[in-house]
């Protein structure tokens, strides 16, 4: 009877001590359910997750689940999980409020294949290394003064480029203009970098604007791996052996050009501009600099200047050229303005750009409507809350700036290409609205530390040409321009622009009707 009965006191002792412990968990993950939110999440399928929602245009994509879902949404593509910001509110609690913790970009699989990591300007952690490297672009590289040293190569190219085209007009002949306009910006870019090189050898610009458009290719192909989790190392298509072979060109080519300015005497290089080779590798040998740039350092700054400043500023330039071809209205008030101006004795150039505000109306519309770059990759360093959710340390986070400059609770008819949106003025002269500070309805460059630093550069080279393109040319077209956007996550036009330029001022009379004569 004793041994009973301390049986069941026993059970009832020990069961009791469940109890509370049961019900101390059970009162934990209560407390902690309601303490912690993740953003909402459409429905998944088993192991891919979201990807079912997910069309050929990727930020499209985004921005439909963000109207349905809300302006901070969690998604798992496959076995990768990121959360997507949608508006300008929420993208100004990421790219200000909470900048630090969200100022490193994250790494995707295409980082195992990279010859250069670690030390591109892009994805380098925020740190000693990129702190040094932005410095040197906003003082140096990229600085308006090193700018303002180029100008001459801008309007050298810009003037081939018409030329090209009024042997075109001449001819009767239809030009690309999506080709030609990819060949100018990549051929001032090769200039600036590494100066005569890609005059004396045309096939190294060639073979650099080849070698870019592959590697954004093949690397966009093995990024999407991230998808299939542990088993995307095993690069089961190839695409990051692929990698490896483009970049391995790329150095070798990048090796070549470092050797020969390496060559030059520095005695003839005096009195002339520096490029950017030169500057890089003068800053690789100081003894006091922050930082000691290797040669990889070198190769990996210019893939990512040649990656960021190519195929960008040719996108912006055709979607500005089809947005204007697809409404004429437009067209004829630029012309308007140039020809008030500029006149029609000489051809419009980079000092006549700032007083042309519809142009600079023009071009804004464009980005807010065709952002080079629509998502913007950060990655946060902890724990935090955004917009009243939980994001846990080290998540992908993508601030869809193409969903938050058609935001219809930001803008007026969001869809619709509206330059004057941008000018404001009630005495008849136009101003333009600057859109900076805290406005962050409008992103085509990024905002903060991790801001696109070469933004003065392409909106130069994008001002200038259009400018001369309309100056210089009437434009025939067949049944419009085209305006699908391409797939992935660019947002570049989907077909080429194949039109008829029709002189209208050739600003190299009579030298050039001579040289077409010849």
């Amino acid at each position: 009877m004793d041994a009973s009965c301390g049986t069941v006191l026993c059970y009832i002792f020990f069961s009791s001590i469940a109890f509370v412990i049961f019900t101390s968990l059970f009162k934990s993950l209560i407390t902690r359910s309601r303490n912690s939110r993740t953003p909402p999440s459409p429905p998944t399928l088993p192991i891919i997750g979201h990807l079912h929602l997910l069309g050929s245009v990727i930020p499209k994509s985004f921005q439909a689940l963000a109207l349905r879902h809300g302006p901070l949404i969690q998604l798992r593509l496959g076995a990768s999980t990121c959360v997507v910001v949608s508006n300008a509110q929420v993208a100004k609690e990421v790219m200000k409020t909470q900048e630090l913790n969200f100022c490193c970009r994250p790494q995707f699989g295409s980082s195992e294949y990279f010859l250069y990591k670690g030390s591109g300007l892009i994805t380098a952690p925020y740190g000693r290394y990129w702190r040094f490297m932005k410095k040197l672009c906003v003082t140096n590289l990229l600085s308006s003064s090193q700018l303002g040293r180029f100008v001459h190569i801008r309007e050298q190219e810009i003037k081939k480029l018409l030329k090209s085209l009024m042997v075109c007009s001449t001819l009767g002949r239809a030009s690309d203009l999506s080709f030609d306009l990819t060949a100018l910006t990549n051929n001032i870019m090769c200039r600036m970098a590494m100066s005569t090189t890609c005059l004396e050898k045309v096939n190294d610009a060639e073979e650099i604007l080849g070698l870019v458009r592959e590697f954004l290719h093949a690397a966009a192909k093995l990024s999407m791996g991230e998808v299939l989790g542990p088993l995307g190392k095993f690069d089961l298509f190839g695409h990051g052996k692929k990698l490896v072979n483009i970049v391995g060109k790329f150095d070798r080519l990048l090796e070549r050009v470092l050797e020969e300015h390496e060559e030059k005497n520095s005695e003839a290089r005096r009195g002339q501009t520096w490029d950017m080779m030169d500057i890089l590798l003068q800053v690789s040998k100081d003894p006091n600099a922050d930082v000691r740039l290797t040669r990889n350092d070198i190769k990996a700054f210019f893939l990512d200047i040649f990656l960021a400043g190519t195929d960008t500023s040719s996108a912006a330039l055709q979607w500005a050229m089809a947005e204007m071809m697809n409404n004429p209205r437009v067209l004829r008030k630029v012309k308007a303005e140039i020809d008030a101006v500029v006149g029609s004795s000489r051809l419009v150039n980079e000092s006549d750009v700032p007083n042309l505000p519809y142009l600079h109306a023009v071009v804004k519309e464009v980005l807010r409507l065709h952002p080079t770059a629509p998502l913007a990759l950060r990655q946060s360093a902890e724990d935090c809350r955004i917009n009243g959710y939980d994001v846990k340390g080290h998540t992908r986070t993508l601030i869809n700036v193409y969903a938050v400059m058609r935001d219809p609770q930001a803008w007026l008819n969001p869809e619709e290409f509206i330059p004057e949106r941008f000018l404001e003025g009630s005495d008849g002269i136009n101003r333009v609205i600057a859109m900076d500070g805290d406005d962050f309805r409008y992103l085509p460059f990024g905002f903060g530390r991790r801001r696109c630093p070469g933004s003065s550069l392409a909106l130069t080279v994008i001002h200038v040409t259009v400018a001369s393109l309309i100056q210089c040319f009437e434009w025939k077209i067949k049944d419009g321009v085209s305006m699908e956007e391409g797939s992935s996550f660019s947002t570049g036009l989907a077909k080429p622009i194949v039109c008829y330029p029709v002189t209208c001022f050739n600003p190299f009379e009579p030298t050039f009707q001579e040289t077409t004569t010849a």
